[in-house]
């Protein structure tokens, strides 16, 4: 051996290690001593060792690198494989949490193993440096081979085919007449009274989908972010279809007539409403339609008056709530006030006979039920500001002079003929802003209701907010009198007030047709009930909750569970998630650190892990049900939540607001005025803002209705428009928006955090076609057949202002070629 060849083999004596050995060395050991320190505080709160133990052997090797020795390498791949292994036991050959564990230690490794770390170790300390290569070689080679098998799973995909449509039946007991589905046109907000969200069209099938284009685009000129918008200021709206015009509201309450072939606009009614409303939201889910003297609801021309009805009395009508608590009826012909309605003035008045009267603390996000001879009308309350809120009343008025024919108050049952002009309605009773569905065979509306403020604290509740809150009640349309109620929580403590319009369905069960009600809710379930009684055709049970609410306050000993539940399961330390393993470790921490025993975990003054959080698996998109083949067809969410329970001193110290409270007439959200306790509530997530939980947090899934079980299951979206690297890959994302489903196979969502509407076969889940979208899709879709012939699918793209999802006002059609 030469002198200059010993002098490259053999460390010289006093050399010191390359700038880079050192620099890399001091990353590698500060990243150690990081999950070192951190993984002895997660061990003092009863979690894994395996953080401490990395950390040290990061450490190790960082020591051993600044000195030059190659074995530093070899600490450095004993390490990686640790957490291979660890990964494999707790997370096994799932992608993303595996990618969280073990990203970092790879592309670290990837360095280690670069000419430049190379030859400054060769520098230093030739012997055994191809060894220690190697070895850490072999282990990243294994790294990435559990990564890309894993890239080809998905850990709780179910797979199955939906059953195909069956008309015939051994079925002998008749069913109440119901409705026939929705088909040319789209008369209510789910298609029909019924809420289904289906469509009898066919032209649209699995095989031709991928052809749809798009027909036409209407911008409506709403434009978001004007002064005294609220954040939560949303494009939520499902249009109506009635002959040849569409019916549409926009956020700020503009109501437009568009022509459903064309998307022109034939005329735009917008009307004055109070200026400065401190709100919760604004949004305008949707109008609804009164047909009039029409035969059917579902007119096969564009209404007009008729010519025998005097002027303003109007014969069809639209009807739109407002931001400011009212109800307009308008002409659909060319969008007058319908003057003769609510005694000449072409509106009522909600606020009659409120108490508590506080401008933006009640109105109406969501559209009305119309009968052949009311409207019935719920709506928002404020959640979480005080205890001396106004009336959750429920009111049917006269569907053609707006006349009070009956009032539904929860704090006062009984009593539902017209309150007299001098009394209120009961203060803070639950209310019901979501949509309700009706069977007019029956004689019933069914109301989902919320709770009584606040949310997270119930110690002063009433015996009447108890007693409905949190339930489907089925009111009789005649007197407005309970005929059945059944409560999805009891003595709810989470925000879990039923979010969703209950879906009708004619279910063929053995030897019998059964009219069922479908009532989704934000923790997971589907409550399949008789909607003549309300008794479970698919079984419920009820489970023990967690213990020891708050001071002064008590939980119920047990929930209801349904046999059709899309409740996630458990949240576990190994479900912790994130960019990198630092945020990772960060979360397990939170984790252990909050109160968490499953679901129903009470609020608590240290933190509670509520999970699913109040965004819900279910919120008010609801579902869409096939009442052919006798499936639902779901989009389950599941996003976690904290609840922080604040002490309160008095009734003026805003704990939550701070200093920012808003400078008009309410106060601020969350500070609970008149309850021992305010509250903090926030989306559980890391440091970086990400969920705290892995991946998949939304999923598309079809469920038999009769049989209670779910057919198929599959992750849905991408966060493309949701992160700082637009990562084109399915994650499964968050939905807010409901689907719809047609007889001919496919159905469409909108709702996904991507900007995309999507085509989906029913039968096996498939995603068969995607649209890009110039703006968040946060509705529902919807689809009518146009005076062309063809089947028309169309989609609002607004954007939602507390998803961050991007705003617009874009009304988008979209139909298979012309022939």
């Amino acid at each position: 051996m030469t002198r200059s060849s010993a002098q490259f083999t053999q460390p010289a004596a006093g050399s010191s290690p390359s700038a880079l050995l050192v620099v890399t060395a001091v990353v590698i050991g500060l990243a150690g001593l990081a999950l070192a320190v951190a993984g002895a505080w997660l061990i003092a709160l009863g979690g894994s060792w395996y953080y401490l133990v990395a950390g040290l052997g990061l450490i190790a090797s960082a020591l051993l690198l600044k000195r030059g020795g190659g074995i530093g390498l070899l600490y450095y791949a004993a390490v990686v494989l640790l957490t291979l292994v660890w990964a494999l036991w707790e997370v096994g050959f799932d992608w993303w949490p595996l990618a969280a564990r073990g990203d970092v230690f790879f592309v670290v490794g990837l360095f280690l193993l670069s000419p430049w770390v190379a030859r400054a170790l060769a520098r230093r300390d030739a012997t055994g440096i191809g060894r220690t290569r190697a070895a850490l070689g072999v282990v990243l080679a294994a790294f990435l081979l559990a990564a890309v098998f894993s890239w080809t799973r998905e850990p709780g995909r179910i797979e199955g085919i939906a059953p195909l449509p069956d008309a015939s039946s051994n079925a002998t007991a008749a069913a109440p007449v119901s409705p026939p589905p929705a088909k040319d046109d789209w008369t209510a907000y789910g298609g029909t009274g019924f809420g289904q969200r289906y469509s009898a069209l066919d032209q649209i099938t699995p095989a031709n989908v991928g052809q749809l284009e798009e027909a036409w685009h209407f911008r409506t000129g709403d434009v978001r972010g004007q002064p005294g918008d609220p954040e939560e200021t949303t494009f939520e709206v499902t249009p109506l279809k009635i002959g040849e015009r569409l019916f549409l509201c926009t956020p700020h309450q503009a109501v437009i007539a568009l022509d459903a072939t064309t998307g022109k606009q034939i005329w735009r009614y917008t009307p004055e409403v109070q200026k400065s409303l401190a709100l919760q939201h604004l949004t305008c889910r949707g109008l609804s339609y009164y047909a009039g003297s029409a035969a059917q609801p579902a007119a096969s021309s564009t209404p007009s008056p008729s010519p025998s009805v005097p002027a303003g009395a109007c014969d069809a009508k639209l009807f739109m709530p407002t931001a400011d608590g009212r109800i307009l009826a308008l002409d659909p012909a060319d969008g007058k006030p319908c003057t003769a309605f609510g005694g000449g003035s072409g509106q009522i008045d909600l606020w009659k006979n409120m108490p508590n009267v506080k401008a933006g603390s009640y109105y109406s996000t969501s559209p009305v039920v119309v009968t052949r001879s009311l409207i019935v009308v719920g709506g928002t309350v404020l959640d979480n500001v005080s205890t001396k809120e106004t009336s959750g009343v429920i009111r049917a008025f006269d569907v053609n002079t707006g006349a009070l024919v009956w009032n539904w108050d929860s704090g006062n049952p009984e009593e539902t003929a017209p309150i007299a002009a001098d009394r209120t309605y009961t203060v803070n009773s639950p209310n019901s802003w979501s949509i309700s569905s009706v069977d007019e065979a029956l004689g019933l509306v069914y109301v989902p209701t919320g709770n009584q403020p606040p949310d997270q604290w119930g110690g002063k509740r009433t015996e009447g907010a108890e007693r409905y809150s949190s339930s489907v009640v089925a009111l009789d349309l005649a007197s407005g009198r309970v005929r059945w109620s059944f409560q999805t929580v009891h003595h709810d403590l989470w925000d879990y007030d039923v979010p969703a319009q209950p879906s009708l369905i004619d279910l063929r069960v053995g030897s019998e047709i059964i009219p069922a009600l479908v009532q989704p809710t934000k923790q997971g379930e589907l409550f399949v009930l008789d909607r003549r009684n309300g008794k479970p055709i698919v079984p419920v049970n009820e489970r023990p909750a967690p213990q020891g609410a708050a001071a002064g306050d008590r939980t119920a000993p047990t929930q209801p569970v349904s046999g059709l539940s899309f409740d996630p399961p458990a949240l576990t330390p190994a479900d912790m998630w994130g960019a990198t393993v630092f945020d990772q470790l960060a979360c397990r921490i939170a984790f252990h650190r909050l109160r968490y025993e499953g679901r129903f975990t009470p609020p608590s003054t240290g933190g509670s892990l509520i999970y699913p959080g109040n965004f819900g698996v279910f919120n008010w998109g609801s579902i869409a049900v096939d009442p052919q083949r006798q499936i639902a067809f779901a989009t389950p969410t599941s996003l976690a939540f904290v609840s922080r329970l604040v002490p309160r001193a008095d009734d003026t110290t805003l704990y939550v607001q701070g200093k920012d409270r808003p400078n008009d007439s309410l106060p601020a959200l969350n500070e609970n005025f008149g309850a021992p306790f305010a509250v903090k509530l926030s989306a559980f997530t890391s440091v970086l803002g990400l969920p705290c939980q892995a991946p998949p947090w939304g999923h598309v899934a079809a469920a038999d209705l009769r049989s209670g079980k779910v057919i198929w299951k599959h992750k849905n979206g991408t966060v493309r428009d949701s992160s700082p690297v637009p990562l084109p890959f399915a994650m499964g994302v968050p939905n807010l928006g409901g689907p719809v489903m047609t007889a001919g196979g496919v159905a469409f969502l909108s709702g996904t955090l991507d900007q995309y509407v999507r085509g989906y076969d029913t039968g096996n889940g498939k995603e068969l076609w995607r649209s890009r979208l110039p703006a968040g899709g946060q509705a529902t879709p919807m689809t009518y057949r146009g005076s062309d012939g063809r089947q028309y699918v169309l989609v609002a793209a607004g954007g939602h202002g507390s998803l961050g999802t991007r705003t617009g006002d874009h009304v988008i059609a979209y139909a298979l070629p012309k022939r």
